[in-house]
């Protein structure tokens, strides 16, 4: 256990992991979302483990420190929010279509369906991911959690405590604890009820947003090019539409105003 270490040298690597995988995964939203579908990843975060809780995980589970980065499978860390616990599975899927490709799932542990007695749940994938370094190419465990947003609160939340009480957490703490879990799941299930009108809600907001930003920036293409005119026309007709809050009358004016910027484009 008192190896001397060069733990800086050590976990660049895993630094690097952590960019690259959160990059990988935010793309997977930005395309859906660009594509005008729904994406099941809500946000994604990472980290790699700090130095102190390596060396304590290391001796709480007996851990030579010459295999501990074959053996302690989270010092790379990616958590994955999700709005539904649906969503959960779908994102796993996602990791498995992506095996032996650019990674290699070492386990998967499903805490969602077995979960664990303190009332956490959660879904785990470990892969194996390689990365290139500086000293050559390098193949390292990361932890991939996916979790719903009331998931991830209570879970925070508990980390928090056993840091505090140093993982012996007060029995009235706990049995509030394990409540709490419960509740939190509780609302997971009945989000899981009416997801159907909240995703549409969701899309028909994000269709309102985008189209407004079509608007706008085609009115103000049009005071670029010098038609102030035809720009100031198209502002009312937004403004009175605007104050109407139809959808579907946003849509033909972004069509209409669309049209006539590309009109004179071509003169340009």
């Amino acid at each position: 256990m008192h190896k001397h270490i060069e733990w800086k040298k050590v976990l660049i690597p895993y630094e690097h992991a952590v960019e690259e995988l959160k990059v990988k995964f935010k793309s997977i939203r930005k395309e859906l979302t660009k594509l005008g579908e729904y994406s099941p990843i809500e946000f994604v975060t990472g980290r790699v483990k700090k130095i102190s809780s390596i060396l304590e995980k290391a001796k709480k589970l007996d851990i030579n420190m010459e295999e501990f980065e074959e053996k302690i499978e989270d010092i790379a860390g990616i958590r994955i929010m999700c709005q539904f616990v649906e969503d959960i599975y779908t994102v796993v899927d996602y990791i498995r279509e992506r095996d032996g490709l650019d990674l290699e799932i070492h386990s998967e542990k499903d805490y969602i369906t077995n979960y664990k007695e303190s009332g956490y749940r959660s879904y785990h994938v470990i892969i194996w991911y390689p990365i290139q370094t500086a000293m050559g190419p390098k193949r390292i465990l990361v932890e991939i959690q996916i979790r719903t947003l009331a998931m991830n609160f209570w879970g925070t939340i508990e980390h928090s405590l056993k840091y505090k009480y140093k993982h012996n957490i007060p029995e009235h703490i706990n049995d509030r604890l394990i409540k709490a879990a419960d509740a939190a799941f509780q609302l997971d299930q009945e989000m899981s009820e009416i997801r159907h009108e909240i995703r549409q809600a969701q899309k028909m907001f994000e269709v309102k947003s985008n189209t407004v930003s079509n608007i706008l920036q085609n009115i103000q293409k049009l005071y670029l090019m010098g038609k102030a005119k035809e720009a100031l026309e198209f502002q009312e007709r937004f403004n009175q539409l605007w104050d109407k809050g139809e959808v579907q009358s946003l849509k033909k004016l972004s069509q209409e105003i669309g049209h006539y910027s590309e009109k004179y484009e071509l003169f340009e």
